[in-house]
């Protein structure tokens, strides 16, 4: 096992008689000098390090080394797997983390950029939400302020607003991150539905059914656990980890599923086969950071996502006269 560097003593280098001084090594360690220790611990290698940050391998190298010169430490432990951090490594790897997070927050409350009506927002949103729901939405929003670009980021995992990965959350979640701040907009309803092409003629939770259920990121769903305590696993023909697939599997004829309504009754193909089911209700929140709350776009997309929630409140939260089968 070998270290990055042949690492010195806290005195090695200096004059005879002269005390390391812990003063020196702070004044000469920089953040580009924690950024290169934290893209190290990422990458594993020297290459990619150099490719992530733009610069030499040769300079990923020498700054390495030069910090574990300074503080008398090693740093990284060079194993076949690559680059693995020491336990002092990892306390800079750390140090790099939060001072990271603490540029992007000033960064935020000083920049003027975002005061005013031009620039990006990046929203982050979940699929199901996406598709028929919110995509209307911004391109009402769009219309009155044509100088805001739109990036929508998908997924059902959390992305750090912290760290700058977005701006804005649209989430269906009862206990939203204690971080973020925002507002409920409604509570979402759910219900079975069925293809319109084979709902007619069946019914669900009857045995020999089959049915769609979620897998993966999702298998945590209240309406997952509902319909594994009521149906044979047998029965469960299809299982995903989007609920706009399992839309349109039950579009497809895959079987009987759950959705929200704010999606199921508004896509073509599906029909409610039964009533909502009040406990797999969630919460639709819109959330940001607090750092950015006071953003000119940021205030001005969730004011207008607030007010045209608001009027779709019947959909969202099943109150739609719709027939049932």
């Amino acid at each position: 096992m070998k270290s990055l560097s042949n690492n010195a003593s806290p005195s090695q280098g200096l004059p005879s008689g002269a005390k390391w001084d812990v003063s020196d090594a702070v004044n000469q360690l920089s953040w580009d000098d924690l950024r290169i220790i934290k893209t190290l611990s990422e990458c594993g290698n020297r290459a990619d390090t150099a490719k992530r940050l733009g610069v030499n391998v040769s300079t990923v190298s020498r700054r390495v080394s030069q910090v574990e010169k300074t503080l008398g430490v090693a740093l990284f432990d060079h194993r076949r797997s690559g680059y693995m951090l020491t336990a002092e490594g990892a306390e800079l790897r750390a140090l790099a983390e939060r001072v990271e997070l603490d540029i992007v927050s000033v960064a935020r409350r000083v920049s003027r950029a975002g005061q005013g009506p031009l620039g990006k927002l990046r929203i982050t949103t979940s699929d199901s939400l996406l598709l028929y729901f919110l995509t209307p939405i911004i391109a009402d929003f769009k219309t009155v302020n044509e100088g805001i670009a739109i990036e929508v980021l998908v997924g059902n995992q959390t992305l750090s607003l912290a760290r700058d990965e977005s701006d804005i959350a649209v989430r269906a979640t009862n206990k939203p991150s204690e971080s973020l701040v925002g507002r409920k907009l409604a509570t979402i309803a759910w219900a079975p539905y069925g293809s319109v092409k084979n709902a007619p003629a069946s019914t669900p939770f009857v045995d020999g059914e089959e049915w769609v259920s979620y897998s993966g990121a999702l298998c945590g769903l209240k309406a997952a656990s509902y319909l594994e305590c009521r149906v044979d696993a047998n029965c469960i023909s299809y299982r995903t980890d989007s609920v706009a697939a399992a839309s349109a599997a039950i579009v497809a004829g895959l079987g009987f599923g759950f959705l929200p309504c704010m999606l199921g009754d508004i896509t073509p193909g599906l029909v409610r086969v039964g009533p909502v089911v009040p406990e797999l209700s969630d919460d639709l929140w819109l959330l940001t950071h607090q750092d950015i709350r006071k953003s000119w776009r940021v205030k001005a997309f969730m004011t207008f996502c607030a007010a045209a929630v608001a009027n779709q409140k019947p959909l969202i939260e099943g109150h739609l006269d719709l027939p049932v089968i």
